[in-house]
């Protein structure tokens, strides 16, 4: 909603008053200021604030004014959209650079303002460039800020920073985001706020194993339901920046962006550099609060996964480079046998690749390993009715290679520096010549076998990057997106899932083009479980892939439970990732059952509402998945380590209807953990209960006693 001099307007108008703007959606609201010089100001963004009344549009931008400082500039000064240093803003600035090697400082004029009640855009010029902001508020109140910076001089003009920033509330006290290793990815760390600019960089050339994620501004002692919070991340799989500057003199701000190095950004008169997108999210529910609105967010896109995510094979750790046809044609049977729906071909399949040393960027098949090549394999995987996928990893080349002898020019790193990584250099995706000759490579196998799912893997960081003579790593990064659009434009049946050694390629610049992303490389369920609970602070189960591993994990060589794999491995986009020939009959039994247990309940773990229960036992791990109509919820509850007390906590389940009666009982295809005496807890020897909403939220269910490396998933059923 737009009010102007006491009329509401929902079209462009000259900026010749104070006009404030409020976009709503699902509890959120955004309110901005328009006046007459500059760019428009955000007063609020947070809370609804319900209808602003025309008659209180004055004073609502006076409540909410700047005052002038002790010792400050003698005239209040907006807090715009883009701060600069002009504006009268001391923190780090929102926009930067050079014209012609001076200070990029814009005095915007002929600002003009569109607004309804979920899209607000801004088009401003100066005397060098012109800008164009929009905010898009969404169906689930979640923000999208857009900035695009053109060129409309004679000159030059380099673009150091385009940062998106948003004021959150004077209440924020604590800091949380991740960080992590490879096959430790998310780790959240939590700290008190602190005065000053506080930026936390990313410089691995991709979105990073230790990627903040998200950066989480909260009032103190927020938890998972409780605490004001205001978050934000950028949609964009490279360098990155998180920020928030906490002022004596201004408000706190939050806000993200791309990294830009000196001269990576500089364009020529008529040239534009669009920022990639900065997600905002704000809650008053504590994380889960924050979690269901991205959750809903994504869900909402036109391109989000809608059939079921399909039981996925994947072969790597079943029998890494040891491929032949006979093997894995066995290994297809046995899994469609016990229930896989996806089975998909890792790393190995192509001319001369024995070992991660070699042959990356020759993507024809190994007519060594495959003579027939790989249609008798797809045919017999098509034959038990499911679905055939294919490793590749199109932004590498291995120096021993014949793409690297015939192309040395076509590698990203300065010439006299090249440096590998897992015996591997990095392609220059900004080159047009690199990404037909990649498309086209990758077009011919997928299309000859009708590929359904390309596993897409980045193995290194990225780092030294130059193109064109200068840092190449923003074009690269467009380039690598502009490949795999074009990719599911020739096919438009194909699924991406986005891995990076792992989970070092998690966020939603890749997502909007991919299908799912792949957590980490540890199939350790004990490490998963820290993992995807973090993942799912910002993507919904469905779109975070996760196998039941090995008995004995790769990376950590952890022993476990079949039934504890299963359970961990069910709450996502499951999966397996173990040669289940070698499996015994029981074995499989159980896993068919689970395969079975997974088809009956991803509707509901892939459209429900997540929460995160915290039992006051440090030692548990509980995920709760609610359906939107709440006739039914899934609780799975793990034991980590053992716990501080002798008797079991209860079990207190958020989310349900509280004047509806539940039926609760161990779900069907997965057992009871082995060596729990169920005698021990009366209504698990019983095998169900019956109570409300209300009592199970409040008062809860005893547990059962469990070992660490023992989980219970229970179904709820309202009666």
């Amino acid at each position: 909603m737009t009010v102007l001099d006491g009329e509401e307007a929902t079209t462009a108008v000259p900026a010749s008053a104070v006009r404030v703007h409020v976009l709503r959606a699902a509890g959120t609201s955004l309110v901005v200021a328009a006046r007459v010089d500059g760019l428009p100001e955000v007063l609020h963004w947070g809370r609804d604030v319900g209808d602003v009344v025309p008659e209180d549009a004055d004073d609502l931008v006076l409540a909410l004014a700047r005052a002038v400082s002790p010792s400050a500039f003698d005239a209040a000064w907006p807090l715009t959209v883009l701060p600069t240093e002009h504006d009268g803003w001391e923190g780090r600035p929102a926009l930067a650079g050079q014209v012609d090697g001076r200070p990029l400082v814009p005095v915007w004029r002929d600002v003009v303002v569109t607004a309804d009640d979920r899209v607000l855009t801004v088009d401003a010029v100066s005397d060098d460039v012109s800008l164009r902001s929009a905010f898009v508020l969404d169906g689930a109140g979640v923000l999208r800020v857009r900035h695009a910076l053109t060129n409309t001089g004679t000159g030059t003009v380099e673009v150091q920073a385009l940062e998106a920033v948003l004021p959150v509330g004077e209440r924020v006290a604590e800091v949380l985001d991740l960080a992590g290793r490879w096959t430790r990815e998310r780790t959240p760390q939590r700290r008190a706020m602190t005065d000053g600019v506080h930026v936390r960089e990313s410089r691995r050339g991709r979105t990073g194993h230790d990627a903040p994620t998200l950066t989480v501004l909260g009032t103190a002692g927020f938890d998972d339901t409780t605490g004001e919070l205001w978050a934000v991340h950028p949609a964009w799989s490279a360098d990155s920046v998180h920020r928030y500057d906490r002022l004596a003199e201004a408000r706190p701000v939050l806000g993200a962006g791309e990294l830009l190095r000196a001269g990576e950004i500089v364009l020529a008169p008529g040239e534009t550099f669009s920022a990639p997108d900065t997600v905002f999210v704000w809650s008053d529910a504590g994380l889960d609060g924050l979690a269901a609105r991205s959750h809903d967010s994504l869900r909402a896109r036109p391109g989000h996964p809608r059939t079921p995510r399909p039981v996925v094979l994947n072969t790597w750790e079943a029998v890494y480079f040891r491929q032949e046809l006979e093997p894995l044609l066995a290994l297809a049977r046995v899994a469609a046998d016990v229930g896989v729906e996806r089975f998909v071909l890792d790393d190995g399949w192509f001319t001369g690749r024995r070992s991660d040393t070699t042959a990356l960027g020759d993507w024809t098949v190994d007519a060594e390993v495959w003579p027939d090549g790989l249609g008798p394999l797809v045919a017999g995987v098509r034959s038990h009715g499911m679905e055939f996928g294919l490793w590749f990893e199109p932004e590498m080349v291995s120096p021993v290679s014949a793409l690297a002898l015939a192309h040395p020019d076509w590698f990203l790193q300065a010439p006299d520096r090249n440096r590998t990584w897992r015996h591997q250099y990095v392609l220059d995706f900004a080159r047009a010549d690199v990404r037909e000759h990649v498309l086209d490579r990758m077009s011919a196998v997928i299309g000859e076998h009708h590929v359904d799912f390309v596993k897409w893997d980045q193995n290194r960081d990225v780092v030294q990057t130059v193109h064109a003579g200068r840092v190449g790593l923003d074009a690269h990064t467009r380039g690598v997106y502009a490949v795999m659009d074009e990719l599911r434009r020739r096919h438009p049946w194909l699924e991406i899932e986005a891995c990076a050694s792992g989970g070092a390629r998690v966020d939603l610049g890749v997502l909007d083009r991919t299908d799912r992303v792949w957590a980490s490389d540890s199939n350790d369920a004990m490490e998963r479980l820290p993992i995807q609970r973090w993942t799912e602070l910002l993507l919904p189960l469905e779109l975070i892939g996760s196998h039941v591993g090995p008995e004995v994990s790769h990376t950590t060589g952890r022993h476990l439970d079949l039934d504890f794999r299963m359970a961990v491995s069910l709450f996502g986009s499951a999966g397996i990732e173990t040669d289940v020939t070698r499996c015994s009959p029981a074995e499989l039994d159980r896993l068919r059952e689970w395969t079975a247990l997974y088809k009956r309940e991803r509707g509901l773990l892939h459209s429900g509402r997540v929460h995160h229960l915290d039992l006051g036992d440090p030692g548990l791990d509980a995920t709760l998945v609610v359906g939107a109509d709440r006739d039914r919820a899934l609780v799975r509850v793990a034991r980590t380590v053992t716990g501080p007390r002798s008797l079991a906590v209860p079990l207190r389940l958020r989310g349900l209807d509280r004047a509806r009666r539940y039926r609760i009982a161990p779900v069907t295809g997965l057992r009871v953990p082995k060596g729990v005496d169920v005698t021990r807890t009366p209504w698990l020897e019983r095998g169900s209960l019956e109570l409300s909403g209300a009592v199970l939220e409040d008062v809860g269910v005893r547990m059962l006693a469990l070992a660490p490396g023992t989980a219970l998933v229970l179904e709820v059923q309202a009666l």
